[in-house]
């Protein structure tokens, strides 16, 4: 936010708020008129005079069509002049409000859906009535715009990936553009994006493609790993006769475990050589 919003904003709102004394001759007799009205009606009149507002409403009065002095009113009671004032309430509770799906190009032309959700507030009743004709619409369709222009400057890498920090620009945008209506916004939440039917099966199949790639690297790591290993085993077994033949009789020990059937083996030469001398 630039450094002179907030003055202009305050210099605007004191402007608003201390009109009333502008109205005139002819203005302050129509309201002596009323006052009079309200005194030889009495205590019927009261009940046009006295208003209320809840904890989370201000009112906004206009004497003659210029704002009282004071600004907004509230919560509470207050008074009217019958004849001469007229009051807005004005809600200063939290709104949230959908941000429609948007059809967005993105900077590496891809076109994508793409909705929200904004939570904003009015910080200045007076600003919020005498600044814009309907804050609520207003600042719905700042929201859409701003989205558009926001996520048109990324590319759909950024947009999948940086959905905080495209939140976070949307935000700031928005609460700078609202700062003269009164209106503060206070978050911004990217809901979803949805992707075109080609390009969700184009980005499946690389998904796709890239998890076997890594399959088949992982595979010929582990065969070469196990390769290694036989040949270290097949340098001991060379070193050692008798290793071969114990790790015969382990492997006809671990099929005799698993299969639970007849198994006829050869036996080797080299087990019946002692056999054959005694």
């Amino acid at each position: 936010v630039t450094p002179d919003v907030h003055p202009r904003r305050r210099e605007r709102q004191v402007t608003l708020e201390n009109t009333d004394s502008d109205i005139g001759f002819c203005g302050w007799l129509l309201v002596g008129l009323s006052l009079l009205l309200v005194l030889l009606t009495l205590p019927l009149s009261i009940w046009m005079c006295i208003k209320i507002v809840k904890e989370y409403e201000r009112a906004i009065i206009f004497r003659l069509g210029r704002i009282l002095r004071g600004g907004a009113k509230g919560p509470g009671l207050f008074f009217v002049v019958p004849c001469t004032d007229s009051f807005i309430n004005v809600d200063m509770r939290t709104i949230t409000f959908d941000i429609p799906p948007q059809e967005v190009l993105t900077k590496d032309s891809v076109t994508v859906s793409v909705d929200g959700v904004v939570y904003y507030r009015v910080q200045n009743a007076t600003l919020a009535v005498a600044n814009i004709t309907n804050a609520d619409a207003a600042t719905r369709l700042l929201a859409q715009t701003t989205l558009r222009n926001v996520l048109g400057t990324k590319n759909l890498a950024e947009i999948l990936s940086d959905r905080e920090e495209i939140a976070h620009s949307m935000q700031s945008s928005l609460d700078d553009a609202t700062d003269d209506w009164g209106i503060k916004v206070e978050r911004v939440e990217i809901k979803d994006v949805k992707l075109p039917l080609q390009l969700q099966r184009a980005m499946a199949a690389e998904a796709e493609a890239s998890r076997e790639a890594r399959a088949k690297v992982i595979a010929a790591e582990g065969e070469m790993n196990a390769s290694r290993a036989l040949k270290e085993a097949s340098l001991v077994i060379a070193e050692s006769p008798s290793a071969l033949q114990l790790r015969y009789l382990q492997t006809l020990n671990t099929i005799a475990a698993e299969k639970n059937s007849t198994i006829i083996f050869p036996l080797p030469l080299e087990m019946m050589q002692g056999l054959i001398k005694h």
